[in-house]
C-alpha cells in the first residue's frame, strides 16, 4: 500500500490568514512517498491516449512517452549508470531532455540540469562539482565541452541534436541551414549519438524501475546561493511531487488535455517543475521548443492556441509589443502566469487590459518562488488581486517575515526577510553544509524555514509583497546573474586591478550587468582594452551573463570598513541618465 505524506499539523504553528482567499483550493494535500517518475506513472494510468508533448507539430501520447522513457532507462543501465549516480543533462527543451530526466529518475539516478549555453569553464565546474560520470548534451554545446571534458570525471557523452524528433520537413530544412555549421564529435567508445544510445538498451532484460522515497535526492539545479559562484541545489522527489500537486491545486483551473506553452527552459526550476512536470501530472500537453523568439510569438499562438502560458515578464512585454497579436482572439487562454522575475504593477495592468480586450476574461497571475524550493510557492488567487502583491502561499506552504539575519518574527506590513516552510523546500546546497545551515534554519516553532534573502512584507490578510533582493543578484530576462562571479573573472585579467558589477536597468530585459573596472597603474583605458576584457569574459561566462557595458574608473567608492560601495555606483549610474 502506498504511503502518503501530509503536513497538516504544521498549520498549528503559524498564522494562516490567507486561507479565507482560497475559495475552492484545498488547504492541505496528501503527497505520495514515491519517486517523481512513479507519481507521474500513477497519475497517467488513465491518460495514456492523451497527447503528452508537441514538438514542432510532432506529437507523442503518454503511452509513447513512457515507452521512450523505458527505452532510455534501459540504455542508461546498459552503459553502467547506477542508482544514486549523477548524470548531467546539458539540453534545451527537446523530447530527449524530458525523456532523459524521467528515465534517470526511474532508475534512481540524480539529474544535474545545466544551461546548454554555459561557458566552457562553467560546464567544467558543473561536471566536477556534481561528480557526473555521464553527460547528455546538445550537439551545439560540443565545441565548448570538447575543450574541458578531459578534466572532468565524465566517462560517456551522449550527443543529441535538436532535429532528432523534428517532423521530416523541418529536419530537412535544419540539415540545409544549420546542421553543417555545428562542430560535431566523431563517434567513439566515449562519444555516443542518441540514436545509437537508444539501440544499446534493446537487449537489456532486467527491471529498470527503482523504488524510491520522497526524501531521496532526485535533481540538482543551479543558482547563486549566497555567494557569487553558482551553487548546486539538491532537490528531492518530494520537492518536485509536492510542487506539481500544489501548483495544480493553487491554479484551480487546469484540466486534462489543456495545452501549455512550455517555453521556460528545462534547466530552470520554473521550466522543469511547472512547465513540464506539473503539466504532465495533470494530463496536459506540453508544447515544447528548444528556443523561443519574441518575433515569432504570434505564430506560436496562432498555430497551437495554448490554454496556459507560464513565463517571465519579458515574455509578456513581447506579447504586448508584437503588432501581429493585436488583432488576435485569445479566448482560448484560461491561465496566464508570470514568474521568475518581478512583474511591475503597470505591466500587469496593461496585460490584464490586453487579455480582456482580446477575448480572454482572465487576469495575469503573478507567482513567487526560488530554486531553493524548486520554483513557485506563492500565487495570486484566480479571482482576486491586491495591487503590488505576489499572492498568497501554496497549500501546505507557510510564509512569514523576519528581521533580516535573524529568526525574529515581524508584524504585518513590516519590511523584513521573506522566509517560507513547506514540502518543496530543498534538501540543501551541494557539498556546502555551512551555507545550507545559514539558509535552512529551524525556528522556535519547530519548523525548518528557508531564508530567501529577499526583502518584503505581509499584510493582515496574508498577501505577500516582494520589494527587492537582499542579495546583489541581477535578474535579466528571468535569468539569474551573479555579480561576484563576473567580478572574479574580470579581476583575473592581467590589466585589471579590481572591478564591481551592478545592475543596470534595461527597457526589455529588465536588468543587465554593468561592470566598473579599475585598471592597474600604467595601463591606459581604451576601447580596444574594453573589447579585450569582453572577449576574456566570453571564455568563462554564458552570453546572457556577459556585461552589457564596461566603464573604466580611476577608483571605486568604498564604505567605512573598506568594502566597495556598489550602491553608490548604482546611484551614480542612475544620476548620469
Amino acid at each position: 500500500m502506498q504511503k502518503n505524506l501530509n503536513f497538516k499539523n504544521d498549520e498549528r504553528k503559524v498564522e494562516t490568514n490567507w486561507y479565507k482567499f482560497y475559495n475552492n483550493v484545498s488547504k492541505h494535500l496528501d503527497y505520495p512517498d514515491v519517486s517523481i517518475y512513479e507519481m507521474l506513472e500513477n497519475n497517467s494510468s488513465k491518460r495514456m491516449d492523451f497527447i503528452a508533448y508537441n514538438y514542432f507539430g510532432k506529437k507523442a501520447t503518454y503511452n509513447e512517452l513512457f515507452k521512450q522513457i523505458e527505452d532510455c532507462s534501459k540504455s542508461l543501465k546498459k552503459i553502467g549508470v547506477k542508482e544514486k549516480d549523477k548524470v548531467t543533462v546539458c539540453m534545451p527543451n527537446t523530447p530527449e531532455s524530458i525523456i532523459s530526466f524521467y528515465a534517470l529518475n526511474k532508475i534512481g539516478a540524480i539529474a544535474s540540469m545545466i544551461h546548454p549555453l554555459s561557458a566552457e569553464n562553467e560546464i567544467k565546474y558543473y561536471l566536477n562539482v556534481s561528480e557526473s560520470k555521464v553527460l547528455i548534451a546538445i550537439d551545439l554545446a560540443w565545441d565548448r565541452i570538447s575543450k574541458i571534458i578531459k578534466n572532468t570525471p565524465v566517462k560517456k557523452v551522449i550527443i543529441v541534436s535538436v532535429k532528432e524528433q523534428m517532423p521530416f520537413f523541418l529536419k530537412f530544412g535544419y540539415n540545409l541551414t544549420k546542421d553543417g555549421k555545428i562542430n560535431k564529435p566523431q563517434r567513439s567508445n566515449k562519444i555516443i549519438y542518441w540514436d545509437d544510445f537508444i539501440k544499446l538498451g534493446k537487449d537489456y532484460k532486467k527491471r529498470t524501475k527503482v523504488s524510491q522515497k520522497g526524501k531521496d535526492e532526485a535533481v540538482i539545479l543551479y543558482s547563486g546561493g549566497t555567494s557569487g559562484y553558482p551553487k548546486g541545489i539538491v532537490l528531492s522527489n518530494l520537492n518536485f511531487n509536492a510542487l506539481a500537486l500544489q501548483s495544480i491545486e493553487a491554479c484551480s483551473c487546469l484540466k486534462e488535455k489543456d495545452k501549455v506553452l512550455s517555453i521556460m527552459p528545462i534547466f530552470h526550476g520554473f521550466g522543469l517543475g511547472i512547465c513540464i512536470n506539473t503539466v504532465l501530472n495533470f494530463g496536459g500537453c506540453a508544447i515544447i521548443l528548444p528556443q523561443f523568439s519574441a518575433k515569432t510569438f504570434d505564430k506560436l499562438l496562432k498555430k497551437y492556441k495554448p490554454n496556459v502560458i507560464a513565463g517571465v515578464p519579458t515574455l509578456y512585454e513581447a506579447l504586448l509589443n508584437n503588432p501581429k497579436i493585436q488583432k488576435m482572439n485569445l479566448s482560448y487562454l484560461k491561465c496566464v502566469i508570470s514568474g521568475g522575475d518581478s512583474l511591475s504593477v503597470s505591466l500587469k495592468k496593461k496585460l490584464d487590459s490586453f487579455l480582456q480586450s482580446h477575448g480572454a476574461n482572465i487576469q495575469v497571475r503573478e507567482g513567487y518562488g526560488l530554486t531553493e524550493c524548486v520554483t513557485g510557492s506563492c500565487l495570486t488567487p484566480i479571482d482576486y488581486y491586491k495591487k503590488g502583491s505576489i499572492g498568497i502561499p501554496y497549500p501546505d506552504t507557510y510564509y512569514k517575515i523576519v528581521k533580516p539575519n535573524t529568526e525574529d518574527d515581524l508584524g504585518y506590513n513590516e519590511d523584513g526577510e521573506i522566509v517560507l516552510s513547506g514540502p518543496s523546500v530543498m534538501l540543501g546546497y551541494l557539498n556546502d553544509k555551512e551555507t545550507t545551515k545559514k539558509t535552512l534554519r529551524k525556528h522556535k516553532d519547530g519548523l525548518v524555514w528557508l531564508h530567501t534573502g529577499d526583502l518584503g512584507y505581509m499584510d493582515e490578510d496574508g498577501f505577500v509583497y516582494f520589494k527587492q533582493r537582499i542579495k546583489r543578484m541581477i535578474v535579466s530576462s528571468g535569468y539569474n546573474i551573479y555579480p561576484q562571479h563576473i567580478e572574479n573573472i574580470i579581476d583575473s585579467h592581467p590589466d585589471v586591478l579590481m572591478s564591481c558589477v551592478v545592475a543596470k536597468k534595461h527597457p526589455y530585459k529588465h536588468q543587465v550587468a554593468k561592470a566598473f573596472v579599475v585598471l592597474k597603474d600604467g595601463i591606459e583605458p581604451t576601447e580596444k582594452l574594453k573589447e579585450e576584457i569582453m572577449n576574456y569574459c566570453m571564455k568563462d561566462l554564458a552570453k546572457y551573463s556577459l556585461p552589457a557595458e564596461i566603464e573604466f574608473k580611476k577608483n571605486l567608492p568604498k564604505t567605512l570598513v573598506g568594502k566597495v560601495a556598489y550602491t553608490e555606483l548604482l546611484e551614480e549610474d542612475e544620476d548620469e541618465k
